[in-house]
């Protein structure tokens, strides 16, 4: 089946398995048909600094700028600005390199000037010759925080400074309640012929997303096809705390198990080709599965499975 040309896709994004289909969906699509919706649960000031890691991950990523050792942060980048803050005196266990600090002082900057986090995210993509939507979840501020055994801990400070170790006992979204879709979410949403919800963590990208007021009852309601891909594949994340996370909280650490955190939002759970076995039981829980290679190593890898999931989307809508 090939693609549709036509059609505006959405695809909701965070992390660096997020940014990683976003990118091989951007080499498929012209910008008209895209639009990218990112996570901001876990933005964060640090140094006086609005500091966004998804949206400047998937900034990066589409710019060609990112460190492909990471999946993070600006290739061949240096922390001197770090080290000297260190020196100082500063706590400097957030890493921020160099060349990275310009795009939170800029955005920290127009933020003072009354600009919204989309229109700033807007403009900063522009610079970097972005032409595909990045578009925040919100302009109001969304935080996940988790209790843990260690105490109340925000995202960064569990993902980062504590690398993920504490146990997780429960996650909150704290503001989602009082936030709204984006303009270009909010539009996005409505206009879309297919949602992509890309293989990020379920409870630490996805959920912030789904608990801004109307979201999860739009996706759930959407009629046009509504494809995720589980970041879970043999029965652990392919980065990341997402299957930790799963185990803490009692849900299944495979694909069975984002199937059951998906299935009011989703049509098809796209599982890895080595978890095909898990077809029928990720059926069970009423959404059908769709197998296929799902590890993107190289942009080839991300073209490929986008490619494999729009063909599946144009497939859904012609069944309709």
């Amino acid at each position: 089946m090939t693609v549709s040309t036509t059609g505006l896709v959405l695809a909701l994004a965070g992390g660096v398995g997020g940014a990683k289909l976003a990118l091989g969906l951007s080499r498929i699509l012209p910008p008209e048909r895209l639009a990218i919706v990112v996570n901001t649960g876990d933005d964060e000031r640090f140094h006086g600094l609005h500091v966004s890691p998804d949206l400047d991950t998937m900034t990066y990523t589409l710019s060609g700028l990112y460190n492909p050792e990471t999946g993070w942060g600006i290739d061949g980048d240096s922390f001197e600005t770090l080290l000297m803050l260190n020196r100082l005196g500063a706590d400097t266990w957030f890493n921020l390199g160099s060349r990275d600090f310009a795009m939170h002082i800029r955005r920290t900057e127009l933020l003072a000037q009354g600009s919204s986090l989309s229109q700033i995210t807007s403009q900063l993509t522009a610079s970097l010759g972005i032409e595909h939507a990045i578009v925040p979840m919100s302009d109001q501020p969304v935080r996940t925080v988790l209790e843990t055994d260690e105490g109340t801990l925000s995202m960064q400070e569990y993902f980062v400074k504590r690398r993920a170790e504490p146990v997780v006992q429960s996650i909150s979204y704290v503001g989602a309640a009082d936030a709204q879709p984006s303009p270009g979410f909010a539009s996005a949403l409505a206009a879309a012929s297919a949602i992509i919800i890309c293989p990020s963590n379920p409870f630490l990208s996805v959920a912030p997303i789904l608990a801004i007021p109307g979201v999860r009852d739009a996706i759930a309601q959407h009629r046009a096809p509504r494809i995720a891909v589980s970041p879970i594949v043999g029965g652990m994340a392919v980065r990341g705390p997402a299957g930790k996370i799963m185990q803490e909280l009692g849900a299944d650490v495979s694909a069975v198990g984002v199937a059951q955190e998906y299935r009011e939002i989703c049509n098809v759970l796209v599982l890895d080709s080595q978890d095909e076995e898990l077809a029928d039981a990720v059926g069970a829980e009423g959404v059908a599965a769709a197998v296929m290679p799902t590890i993107m190593q190289t942009d080839e890898d991300k073209v490929q499975l986008a490619e494999m999931v729009l063909a599946l989307a144009a497939d859904l809508e012609d069944r309709k």
